[in-house]
């Protein structure tokens, strides 16, 4: 579409949203300071670089043989490079433990932030941030399905200095790059089958996170944050750390709680927890995914619970505490693509939120005008978003609509298939 028309389209959009007082120049200003944190293993399918022949355990399962995925650090970042030149914004790269940058044979307990120093040097180049995960699974030790609530002390001892070393770790990024490094602890700990003591690993639970966190760090350059999860491959019947035990541990310790689009039961959303967490918690980090009858971890798309993730996040004024990353995995498309289709539609959905007369919505319900609110909500529903939309593609420079797929695909022709 000639550049023309696409600011004549947006110049009548303007119009449209502005009846309704809405500054669509501010909108934009207001998104671009939004950083998605896009996570690295959807360009290998959570392998990682430390332990690559490692089964994959913690209950995560990744379906599909797409040609291409990334074997390498330096194939990988090349590969978020391509991803990143089509998604409007300057955003972070969530990595996890196992993608440490390395030729030295170390540990889990043992890595420290020169494992890293490659990636800080390219977050530099790109003008990117990073986040941080402890990877508590595929792992020899974790094999039985416990890590930090493991009965073995040695085993459990082993998880807690790993995640300890990830903070220090977190905190590097967050020091070198000048954007806080979120450091994020899930852990698989569970059991298939219904146990008969449920208090026992929490408590074991509990106290190992009490020494993660022990050493105090400058939040300016670590944010901690923590992961519950309802059930999952291998703990069907009890997960250790579940929501109410992060959402206690978190509000007493003053960690950002996380909420995963699929780790709830299917008929719970987490656009619905939003509001009442924010009353409480000092912040919260987000992974959103599109769960599909499982914590399946399907490519996020433009559905309505991410569009309610949105307006939540806009019409209650969330976005000050709340770190959006993404997490799925899918290898039965073109990787890449799905990193551009997950993080353009999370943007998506943040803008849309924008484009809503929110205070109009919101004076209209306090009255018991409830005609007006409905009204309102369903009109704005075909309302001219696209238009702002390809604007600001345009005005970040990159391709505007579905143009990008075609760099895709020359991109998997020239790159990806040449991997073999």
């Amino acid at each position: 579409m000639p550049l023309s028309d696409i600011e004549r389209n947006y110049e009548e959009a303007k119009k449209l949203y502005g009846a309704h007082g809405i500054d669509v120049d501010q909108a934009l200003s207001r998104l671009e300071q939004i950083k998605i944190s896009v996570h690295c293993w959807q360009g290998d399918d959570v392998r990682g670089f430390l332990n690559r022949d490692q089964e994959l355990t913690g209950g995560i399962s990744v379906t599909g043989s797409y040609p291409g995925a990334a074997r390498t650090p330096e194939e990988l970042r090349t590969d978020l490079e391509k991803a990143f030149s089509l998604i409007p914004g300057k955003h972070k790269v969530n990595l996890h433990a196992i993608y440490a940058d390395t030729d030295e044979k170390v540990e889990l307990d043992r890595l420290e932030p020169k494992h890293f120093r490659k990636w800080v040097d390219w977050a530099k180049e790109q003008g990117l941030g990073l986040d941080f995960n402890p990877t508590c699974f595929s792992h020899e030790k974790s094999k039985d399905g416990f890590t930090l609530s493991h009965p073995d002390p040695e085993i459990r001892r082993f998880w807690i200095d790993h995640c300890r070393v990830s903070r220090k770790i977190g905190a590097y990024f967050g020091e070198q790059l000048g954007q806080t490094c979120v450091t994020n602890v899930w852990v698989p700990d569970g059991f298939k089958d219904i146990p008969v003591d449920r208090m026992g690993p929490r408590q074991r639970l509990k106290a190992s996170l009490d020494e993660v966190f022990a050493e105090p760090l400058n939040p300016k350059h670590n944010l901690d944050a923590v992961e519950s999860k309802l059930f999952g491959l291998g703990s069907e019947a009890y997960v250790v750390g579940s929501h109410e035990f992060y959402m206690g541990y978190g509000l007493r310790n003053d960690k950002l709680i996380c909420l995963d689009a699929g780790h709830f039961h299917p008929t719970e959303v987490i656009s619905n927890k939003l509001s009442s967490l924010a009353l409480f918690a000092s912040g919260i980090l987000l992974h959103v995914s599109r769960p599909m009858r499982w914590d399946s971890d399907h490519v996020v798309i433009l559905d309505d619970e991410l569009l309610d993730i949105g307006r939540e996040l806009v019409r209650h004024d969330l976005l000050g505490i709340t770190h959006i990353g993404l997490d799925f995995f899918d290898a039965s498309i073109n990787r890449v693509a799905a990193w551009v289709i997950g993080t353009r539609n999370t943007i998506k959905a943040l803008l849309r939120a924008m484009l809503e007369p929110v205070e109009a919505l919101k004076k209209a319900e306090l009255g018991g005008d409830y005609t007006t609110r409905l009204a309102l909500t369903e009109e704005f529903k075909s309302y001219p978003f696209g238009a702002v939309w390809d604007y600001y593609c345009a005005k970040k420079g990159v391709p505007v609509r579905e143009t990008w797929i075609a760099e895709v695909k020359q991109y998997e022709k020239e790159v990806l298939l040449q991997r073999g």
